[in-house]
């Protein structure tokens, strides 16, 4: 279930002091990018830290990260379990992104990290993640229509909810290149809770890189200057330019962000695929981007392997990233362990809209609730031509998770490393 609210989390955790300080992101896209190079510019620099984003990708407890490694299964049900035994014995009735956030914190404090970098699940204001202390800075990333029924139906709406983690005196760095109505919304709440607010610059960062050779997504570049902005914040003592923080950027391995992978021992496919996980329409607008100057320069019809989940917008999605000549496989992902309340579209929905949006009949294919099958079918469709996989993190979780099944390697960080 999501039920927001800080009654039942705040109950759950007073028990456990928060023994590190916070960098708490919140946003509608890139937050999770931003805890992640976070996260790589504080190991960098040899600094403990501890990272939980959400959802997690194949295994429950890999949204749960000590410095850059995800926590082992054996540590993180041992802490679960204590956190469910609180729960019940207090009749406390935690939900379970509750259960999960108080487990992160009690696992931050237990490993003794200097730094948490906490990525926000939902909203912000009443997200269970804002019952953090000693919160060093905050950062705002690009905001856009998401969960509207539960943060209201504007963007300004939206935005206050993600305004809710400022905290007076703790400076909160904002993407500058949020619409100006955001903007406004969360410049008068910084106003009125007494926090300054900070705006990395992004051409600076873009010509920076531009010089030392490295090649970024715009999208990435924005939040990489927000990234590194936030870093100086928190870390004044370990300030640091960010060509020299480059190396640990680049080692990076966040799974489902224009991941380029093999599928071969799947299905047999020689070339790589692309797989990410945007799934709303401003994400989608990045990854049509990246495939127009990428993958259809040469005019290649793009083969896409889609699921999402129920309530997305899907028609407002597939606008953004199919063309006349396209081919479509649609499937259902499977179940999402700990998050019973998501549950994924009708594949054959998602072709109507594919056919509505120019894609030939003759050229989609439902797949069911068969992932492998699929990737089996974009695969055959798509010959030598390019096949992305996107529309859902879920069904990122998905491929990964059927990729370490086939995987000779079956270790269990296999996908991280």
């Amino acid at each position: 279930m999501i039920d927001l609210g800080l009654a039942r989390i705040g109950r759950l955790i007073k028990h456990t002091p928060q023994t590190w300080k916070a960098i708490h992101v919140a946003g509608t896209n890139g937050k999770g990018s931003i805890c992640a190079y976070i996260s790589a510019m504080l190991n960098a620099k040899g600094i403990s830290c501890a990272r939980f984003t959400s959802p997690h990708l194949v295994d429950r407890w890999d949204c749960i990260a000590i410095n850059g490694k995800p926590v082992s299964e054996s540590l993180f049900l041992e802490v679960e379990r204590q956190v469910k035994q609180r729960d019940v014995s207090e009749n406390i009735g935690a939900s379970e992104f509750e259960l999960l956030t108080a487990t992160a914190f009690e696992i931050f404090n237990r490993q003794k990290v200097e730094y948490g970098v906490v990525e926000v699940g939902l909203g912000g204001r009443l997200d269970a993640t804002n019952t953090l202390k000693q919160k060093s800075v905050t950062v705002i990333s690009k905001i856009g229509l998401d969960h509207q029924s539960f943060l209201g139906n504007t963007i300004e709406e939206i935005a206050l909810q993600k305004a809710g983690i400022i905290r007076q005196g703790v400076p909160c760095v904002v993407d500058g290149s949020n619409q100006q109505s955001v903007l406004q919304v969360i410049e008068q709440h910084a106003k009125e809770t007494g926090a300054s607010l900070q705006f990395p610059n992004a051409t600076a960062v873009a010509e920076e890189l531009a010089k030392s050779g490295e090649t970024f997504e715009p999208h990435q570049i924005q939040n990489l200057a927000a990234a590194h902005l936030a870093f100086r914040l928190a870390c004044p003592e370990h300030d640091a330019p960010l060509t020299s923080l480059l190396p640990a950027i680049k080692q990076l391995k966040w799974p489902g962000r224009l991941q380029k992978m093999s599928l071969e021992n799947i299905t047999g496919r020689q070339q790589d695929v692309l797989l990410d996980g945007a799934h709303n329409t401003q994400s989608a607008e990045a990854l049509s981007g990246y495939v127009q100057r990428h993958l259809r320069s040469s005019g290649n019809p793009i083969t896409w392997a889609l699921a999402a989940t129920q309530g997305k917008d899907m028609n407002g999605i597939l606008s953004l990233l199919l063309q006349p000549g396209d081919q479509v496989v649609a499937v259902r992902f499977e179940p999402v362990d700990g998050m019973p309340w998501v549950k994924a579209a009708d594949p054959k929905e998602l072709l109507d809209l594919a056919t509505q949006h120019g894609v030939d009949q003759s050229s989609v294919y439902s797949a069911g609730e068969n992932v492998k099958d699929a990737l089996t079918k974009a695969s055959e469709m798509a010959g030598e031509r390019p096949v992305v996989i996107a529309g859902s993190l879920y069904l990122v979780s998905s491929v990964l998770r059927l990729l370490r099944e086939k995987s000779q390697d079956s270790s269990e960080n296999a996908i991280w490393s």
